[in-house]
Parts: structure tokens; C-alpha cells; sequence
């Protein structure tokens, strides 16, 4: 029996969210540049993004940009950029033979205009689609969405007569990114690290978190498959007890 055999079908999460950590790591280790680790992790998208819909897992969601990674050195970030511009145009057959529908999240507004105009353009195309929704988290930190959904608030809401007390977590998250998706039910992070990285703050209060010490160019199908299994041996109490559950 292989990984993807243990898996129980019927206890599914429904969303998987992944901070792919350890690309420069990999290619230091091979001697190249830390573009060199960002193009191989390509790879690992396809396989993930490909093990994900076989599975019928509904959400993906990819942290591949964050606003803080501006900070990284100038020829890197120009490349990482060139290269988010060429893996979207060179996706979209391999998109819309999955059906899969493609998202985003972010400050879609800050990116290159090639790169918006771009991604724009093939979520435009895959709307339609009605297999996995793959969200990818572009331009993003939570504690920017969070103060940008206050910001929103404050704007929209500006009558003297607003009731403060309409703000409860439903009136909240509909002014956040993921308004119209589910909380991730898993969240997994390669390369070894135990931090969170500002992704998805509000929305995984609850969610499963698991760690692997694989770089994220090395990961693969059957390590998600082990994310999926270990996640599956989890009680998820949100608050209750064991004997509530049963």
C-alpha cells in the first residue's frame, strides 16, 4: 500500500495552504544562484498543484510572493518577477486541461504591470473552471490584508449612524482577501522552519499546522500525501472536548 492508499477520501481537508520555504537554501547547496532553487520549485508546484485535484482537494493555496520579500536584493526579485510572468503564461494550457480555476490574493495593484496584467488575464480565463480553486498568494502579508480590510471598514462605513457593534467575525471576513473561501484546514510549511511568516493570520486560527524539513524544490506528491495522512490522525476539537465529538 502506497501513501496516497492511506489516505481516507471522506475526511478530506478542504483547504491546503503551503508556505514553499527553502528554494535558496537549495540551490546554495547545489552550488547556484537563489534563482536557480526559485525556477526548480516550479516543479514542485506542478506536482503539488497535480496531487491536490487528483485528490479532489476543492483549495490550494500558494504563498509565492510576500510584501516583505521586496527587501530581498534587487537582481532577485527582478527575477523572481520575470519569472512569475513566464510561469503564468506558460501554464494556462496545463490550467484549463485540469480545470483547474486560478486565484489571487494580495496587492495585486503593487506587482509589475506585466505581471497583474498577466495574472489577471488567466484567472480571467479559468473563471469558469469547477475543479480545484489554486489561490496564489502574490504581494501578500496578513497584517497588511488585516489593516487594509480596517482601512476599508473606516471608508466605507463613515455615516454617524453606524452601529460599531455590526462588526463580528462574519462582518470582518468579508472584507478580507479570502472573502468568498474557506479557512484553510491545513497548513504546511517546508524547509524545516517553525514560523508562520505573516500568511493567513486571521484565517488559521484553527487550522492543522505540519512542518517538514523538505525544501520546497524537493517536494512532491507523496510528501504531500504525508502531510494529508498525519493531518488526518488530528482531533479537531475548535473548542469542544473529545467527548463532544463523539
Amino acid at each position: 500500500m502506497n501513501f496516497k492508499d492511506k489516505i481516507d477520501s471522506g475526511r478530506l481537508p478542504e483547504h491546503v495552504a503551503v508556505i514553499m520555504d527553502g528554494n535558496g537554501r537549495w540551490a546554495k547547496k547545489k552550488g547556484n544562484q537563489r534563482i536557480f532553487g526559485h525556477k526548480n520549485g516550479i516543479k514542485a508546484v506542478r506536482d503539488v498543484v497535480e496531487g491536490a485535484a487528483e485528490l479532489n482537494i476543492k483549495y490550494l493555496t500558494l504563498y509565492a510572493f510576500s510584501t516583505e520579500n521586496w527587501n530581498r536584493p534587487k537582481q532577485e526579485v527582478d527575477a523572481l518577477m520575470g519569472l512569475l510572468v513566464s510561469t503564468i503564461e506558460s501554464e494556462e494550457k496545463t490550467l484549463m486541461k485540469n480545470n483547474v480555476r486560478l486565484l489571487a490574493i494580495g496587492n495585486i495593484n503593487g506587482l509589475p504591470k506585466d505581471v497583474a496584467a498577466n495574472l489577471n488575464k488567466l484567472i480571467d480565463k479559468t473563471s469558469e473552471n469547477k475543479g480545484l480553486s489554486l489561490i496564489l498568494a502574490l504581494n501578500y502579508s496578513a497584517r497588511w490584508e488585516i489593516l487594509n480590510a480596517i482601512k476599508n471598514i473606516v471608508e466605507q462605513n463613515k455615516k454617524e449612524d453606524f452601529d460599531v457593534n455590526k462588526i463580528d467575525a462574519d462582518f470582518f471576513e468579508s472584507y478580507l482577501n479570502t472573502k468568498n473561501i474557506p479557512d484553510p484546514d491545513l497548513l504546511i510549511r517546508t524547509s524545516g522552519e517553525y514560523r508562520i511568516s505573516n500568511f493567513l493570520i486571521w484565517q488559521i486560527a484553527y487550522a492543522e499546522l505540519y512542518f517538514t524539513k523538505v525544501l520546497w524544490p524537493d517536494f512532491r506528491k507523496i510528501n504531500l500525501y504525508e502531510a494529508i495522512i498525519d493531518y488526518q490522525t488530528r482531533e479537531r476539537r475548535f473548542g469542544q472536548i473529545s467527548e463532544q465529538l463523539n
